[in-house]
């Protein structure tokens, strides 16, 4: 590393990239808020499914849980895994995540429709609350990130 009169230089294999940082910093608040949300669905879910249809009401909402998580999960952590890609490849990630956690989705979905030891009520309403819930944490984190559209110091060039 070398200096300067204004301080120190990066060396030219290693570039700061504040951008990139701050996007990290906003996929990681989503993925920590949309964990502690499916952590406490979990919670109410099994409590209020023991309370509507028994242990059928528990299976849902931890059904319904796990598949919120599948859902709202991938999509954060395939951005903060491929962040420092180029814009092809993360969305070729991101698109091939969607894919496969819709799959999965309707995969499990299929799998237990002619089952009945889980409540489909409350399977569908923690399913719901999960997905929705994390769709509006991951707009309020991204609203609320201070990711910069430029690099500070960029020339152009």
């Amino acid at each position: 590393m070398t200096t300067d009169p204004t301080g120190p230089v990066e060396p030219a294999d290693q570039p700061v990239r504040p951008a990139q940082e701050a996007a990290r910093a906003v996929f990681r608040r989503a993925l920590r808020d949309t964990v502690v949300l499916l952590v406490a669905l979990a919670v109410l879910g099994v409590g209020v499914g023991a309370l509507v249809a028994g242990l059928p009401g528990v299976w849902g909402a931890l059904i319904g849980v796990a598949l919120a998580l599948v859902f709202s999960g991938t999509t954060v952590v395939a951005m903060i895994r491929t962040i420092d890609s180029s814009p092809n490849t993360m969305a070729a990630v991101v698109m091939g995540t969607w894919l496969a956690k819709v799959l999965v989705v309707i995969v499990v979905l299929a799998l237990i429709r002619d089952m009945d030891f889980y409540h489909r009520g409350v399977l569908a309403a923690v399913l719901a609350l999960g997905v929705v819930g994390s769709a509006v944490l991951d707009f309020r984190a991204v609203n609320g990130g201070r990711v910069p559209y430029v690099e500070p110091g960029a020339t152009g060039r």
